[in-house]
């Protein structure tokens, strides 16, 4: 009944216990303390230690898996605000951290920048032969936060812009806006012209399509912004996301990602119901109490964890 992909091929390298506890920002302890990396036997036996992204929306989806599994009596450690793939991955792949809310798109082109899927059901299914040594997901959620570009309604309307494609046509200087890594994803500025033969100039922006990106736009500091698809400021900014009519963007929905050790069936079970639950919708809402509402994320998870009734 509950499902998991499996991992391929291995990849090497594993941070230093150093590297991965300074880049833990806002942890609330050390996961080295509880969890060894030697064997399933001390994973299984010892808390589950719970990751995040320095990122508010992925630490509410990672504070809602730490809650289901406390509401089912398994013990967690909370590691979260470890940054970007670079520092979390070999942390996961290592057993230091066990469990890590993903995006399946976006994890599929870090191993495979390559990849041809696009469809959900694709790219989940390709993550089965790009995953480490030692990593699985569990059942993807129908809901999906995945990058996309975003202008203003006035940029929108004056240049008769409403998709990627429409990009094209415009004959004035372009800036993509987004943070320093866009620059060298697949779906950056190099993606952008050769899928779309649209040339963009870049400048970096790093706050995850935040008040600053938002306020560059606005002042026409950029004419095109990388925000998150959930992020409720979208549309409270009036803003106007382009279609993507040819799959610049992978179909990106969260994931699970856990390290094997870690993946017991009553840990599996919880985070799949988990999963089955939220919704796009969810998710949207989920991020407009922290934008919005200035809620806390333990408080926006236990709010939604009564709602859904699940445990």
């Amino acid at each position: 009944m509950f499902t998991a992909i499996k991992k391929g091929r291995l990849v090497s390298g594993l941070v230093a216990v150093s590297a991965v506890v300074a880049l833990a920002g806002c942890a609330s302890s050390d996961p080295l303390d509880t969890t060894s990396t030697s064997g399933s036997s001390d994973a299984a036996s010892g808390p589950i230690v719970i990751g995040s992204q320095a990122y508010y929306s992925n630490e509410i989806i990672a504070e809602i898996y730490a809650q289901a599994l406390e509401a089912n009596d398994i013990e967690v450690t909370r590691q979260f605000n470890i940054g970007q793939r670079d520092a979390y991955l070999p942390a996961l792949e290592s057993g230091e951290v066990q469990l890590f809310p993903e995006y399946t798109g976006n994890l599929l082109q870090y191993y495979e920048p390559d990849t041809t899927a696009k469809t959900s059901d694709d790219v989940y299914a390709a993550l089965a032969g790009a995953l480490p040594e030692g990593l699985e997901v569990l059942d993807q959620s129908p809901a999906t936060d995945q990058d996309s570009y975003n202008v203003t309604k006035e940029f929108s309307e004056a240049n008769g812009v409403t998709s990627l494609a429409d990009l094209s046509k415009v004959t004035t200087p372009l800036t993509l806006g987004g943070n320093s890594e866009l620059q060298t994803r697949p779906y950056g500025p190099d993606g952008l012209k050769s899928t779309y033969d649209v040339t963009v100039g870049f400048t970096p922006i790093e706050d995850s399509g935040g008040p600053l990106t938002i306020q560059a736009l606005k002042d026409n500091t950029v004419q095109l912004v990388n925000i998150y698809s959930a992020d409720p400021n979208i549309k409270t900014s009036g803003l106007v996301t382009l279609a993507d009519p040819k799959g610049l963007f992978l179909a990106s929905n969260v994931v699970p990602l856990i390290n094997t050790d870690a993946a017991t069936p009553e840990v599996t079970e919880v985070i799949n119901k988990v999963s089955a639950a939220l919704t796009a919708e969810d998710l949207v809402d989920l991020n407009s109490q922290s934008v919005n509402d200035q809620e806390s994320a333990d408080t926006i998870a236990k709010n939604w964890l009564d709602k859904v009734n699940l445990f």
